[in-house]
């Protein structure tokens, strides 16, 4: 089994009425190659006539972003052309590839009643080789996406893309990668299987797991070593994790802001593209 090499807590950095919080990158972890950002927004309830969510339009290149909604709403509109609403249970993969503006908010019907929100953004980097490539987006809801449970039932797998247990994820990759989310009641174990060359990904999003005697609590991101070719993890209490892993890049990253690029100098091209109007036109 792999072990632990370290524990990232997640550290709070509200966005306006948004709880925010950012285990990824940290001062201790730059990423964990492919995977290089993670925001988790909420748990938290709002009321009637709020403002949603605050993300309106803003560039990317170079990447792609994995939206999981737990709960709430998120309205999605890009320069492609693409429109969505995408209800809690369903997940957002767009490759942002040689660029794309997009807004990312909360749906006029949840504006004007409110309720419970929970939503996390992971990046994922994109090798040199598909900076450049068409940007594109899918949208899910909970319904449409592979699922299935293992242990009786007590673990219950939310398969987003990769291969498991003999079902394949709903999202088509550009990249080879495996990326879930996993719900585990009380006392679950979970045993699965990882060539020792990926790098894996786990976040704790609620609950706290137990890994190999170490109680690790929620908002926690685990970085493993690469020194088995299994992880065995058991819940402390229910719990949500993100699981995910996929082979390294191994490539020069520079990011700054919206891009994550190779090097400085795409960095630049990237904001006199984007300045140029080469991202697409953003129609209101």
């Amino acid at each position: 089994m792999r072990t632990i090499k370290n524990l990232h807590p997640a550290t709070y950095h509200p966005i306006a009425d948004l709880t925010t919080y950012n285990p990824l990158p940290s001062p201790s972890l730059r990423q964990i190659d492919p995977f290089i950002f993670l925001n988790h927004h909420g748990f938290q309830t709002y009321g009637p006539n709020n403002h949603g969510l605050p993300f309106g339009p803003h560039p990317h290149r170079g990447m792609e972003t994995v939206t999981f909604i737990l709960e709430g709403d998120i309205m999605h509109k890009d320069s492609g052309g693409h429109e969505s609403v995408i209800r809690a249970g369903g997940i957002q993969w767009m490759a942002a590839g040689r660029g794309l503006i997009h807004a990312e908010v909360s749906s006029s019907q949840f504006k004007k009643e409110g309720g419970p929100l929970e939503i996390l953004q992971l990046w994922l980097n994109l090798p040199a080789r598909l900076k450049m490539t068409e940007p594109r987006y899918i949208g899910l809801q909970k319904e449409e996406i592979t699922h299935f449970t293992l242990h009786e039932g007590a673990v219950r797998v939310q398969l987003i893309a990769g291969e498991w247990n003999g079902e394949r994820g709903s999202f088509e990759t550009l990249t080879p990668i495996l990326l879930s989310t996993v719900f585990l009641d009380k006392g679950a174990k979970l045993q699965k299987e990882i060539p020792q060359t990926e790098n894996v990904f786990f976040y704790i999003v609620r609950g706290s797991i137990r890994i190999i005697g170490d109680r690790v609590p929620f908002r926690t991101l685990v970085e493993f070593n690469n020194d088995g070719d299994a992880i065995a993890v058991e819940a402390s209490e229910d719990a949500v994790v993100i699981l995910g892993h996929a082979r390294p890049f191994a490539e020069p990253m520079v990011a700054q802001g919206p891009f994550v690029m190779n090097t400085q100098d795409e960095i630049r091209q990237a904001y006199f593209d984007y300045q140029m109007g080469k991202f697409g036109t953003w129609k209101g």
